[in-house]
């Protein structure tokens, strides 16, 4: 995983972990791995108990195993300090603006069918996802049940991320994913724009009509969930989305770094011309 894939992992995980509501009676916890194994059998007990398969817990999570590289990752987030300049200027180029002009172009039955139904505009959706995955080329190779189990146990953030793990066992169980198919980056972000899974649970859509929500491999569904996500929290069709408007206020939910606000923002500018 590069280190722009870090980056976008960090800023969009501190956004939701700071808008979502725990979990109450969080498990037990630690913070080594001596008694990971002991948690992870309880917590498979617990997740059947509300009303996952034991089939689905099982193919999961058996034989997964403590992450300190997943702890590492999470202890040493430092894009927060960098300016929305260098953030720009580090993340945005010529190359990707005219990869999304070409792509909105290109694809304009697809995105006019996306804002037709969702009323989000296209340029908005497709900035978001090249800035989160590089339009799908870096979304991560890390097992997302092994990441989530291991930062649900781990003491800083248990109960979000144990929210967040069962919620990956409900996409199993739903028949959506496999979990040798749920590879993302290190804090359990995935696809195409690199949704966490509850987010997936609430939001995910099957656009393109082949029965399941596939966020990694169809563009389509991508999009539509992403521009769906967008809608259901409060996008006003139509409306500016620069820096003071009610929708850049949105653009702040899907992420609370300012720095990623106001690049999503400006990308989306350009790739509106």
């Amino acid at each position: 995983m590069t280190i722009w894939t870090r980056t976008a992992a960090a800023l969009a995980l501190a956004a939701i972990v700071a808008t979502s509501v725990a979990p109450a009676n969080a498990a037990s916890c630690g913070n080594s791995a001596a008694g990971f194994d002991a948690w992870l059998s309880d917590f498979k007990a617990r997740a059947v108990a509300q009303g996952i398969s034991s089939s689905a817990v099982n193919r999961s999570l058996d034989g997964v195993t403590y992450s300190s590289r997943v702890i590492g990752f999470d202890r040493n987030q430092k894009s927060f300090r960098m300016s929305y300049e260098d953030f720009y200027r580090r993340r945005v180029d010529q190359r990707m603006i005219n990869r999304g002009r070409s792509y909105l172009r290109d694809n304009a039955g697809l995105i006019g069918r996306i804002e037709d139904r969702y009323g989000v505009p296209g340029a908005l959706v497709v900035a978001v996802w090249a800035l989160e995955t590089g339009f799908g080329r870096d979304m991560g190779d890390l097992s997302i049940m092994r990441s989530l189990a291991t930062l649900a146990y781990d003491c800083r953030r248990s109960d979000f991320f144990t929210g967040e793990l069962l919620a990956a066992l409900r996409i199993v169980d739903k028949g959506d994913m496999t979990p040798a198919e749920m590879k993302g980056a290190w804090a359990g972000e995935i696809g195409q724009t690199q949704f966490l899974a509850e987010r997936y649970v609430n939001y995910a859509v099957d656009f393109d009509g082949n029965g399941k929500a596939d966020l990694i491999r169809s563009v389509p569904d991508a999009l539509a969930s992403t521009a769906n996500w967008f809608r259901r929290n409060g996008w006003r069709p139509g409306a500016p989305w620069g820096p003071g408007t009610a929708n850049y206020a949105v653009i702040g939910k899907w992420n609370r770094a300012e720095v990623y606000q106001r690049t999503i923002a400006a990308l989306a500018d350009e790739l509106a011309q």
